[in-house]
């Protein structure tokens, strides 16, 4: 598997990705009715770096990483990942994780926070905590769920290093 820096020639593989998952709307806490122009907007937001994950040619994951906030906070970074449907459970999470802990590293920042981790959604919770990530916050009812109503949100934490 490779992880790379994304291309404008990857758009319509990173599309493919985070479309379903935007308008499944279980877990990413934007507008479920995106179009893929304002999707690939979200994801390629100013301030963000942007990589895929590439199997056998194929792009089957997508992350971006930038700063969590401004001044003060600016040391920390945050993240969105996401993998295409077919490919879940092939450890591309994991890899672009890990990638993206080396690139954050490089790139000055000094902890990892996720602001916004919906509770449902189990894999990526077990996963984040087993990449030593910590709970730091739960935020009541916050996400509304399209099938499961009111979930909570839980907010995790990282050092990059010790």
């Amino acid at each position: 598997m490779l992880v790379r820096p994304a291309t404008r020639a990857d758009d319509a593989a990173i599309v493919d990705i985070i479309l379903p998952i935007i308008h499944a709307g279980e877990t990413y806490a934007v507008d479920r009715d995106l179009t893929a122009d304002q999707a690939l907007a979200f994801w390629h937001a100013p301030g963000n770096s942007v990589f895929v994950a590439e199997v056998e040619g194929h792009v089957l994951g997508s992350y971006f990483c930038r700063a969590n906030k401004g001044g003060g906070g600016r040391h920390v970074t945050n993240c969105g990942y996401a993998t295409h449907a077919t490919a879940t459970g092939r450890g591309i999470a994991r890899a672009m994780a890990e990638h993206s802990f080396d690139h954050a590293l490089a790139s000055g920042y000094r902890a990892m926070q996720f602001n916004f981790v919906v509770a449902s959604n189990v894999r990526a919770v077990r996963l984040w905590l087993s990449l030593g990530f910590e709970q730091v916050g739960r935020l009541p009812g916050a996400f509304d769920h399209p099938t499961l109503g009111e979930v909570d949100a839980l907010v995790l934490y990282r050092r990059l290093r010790p």
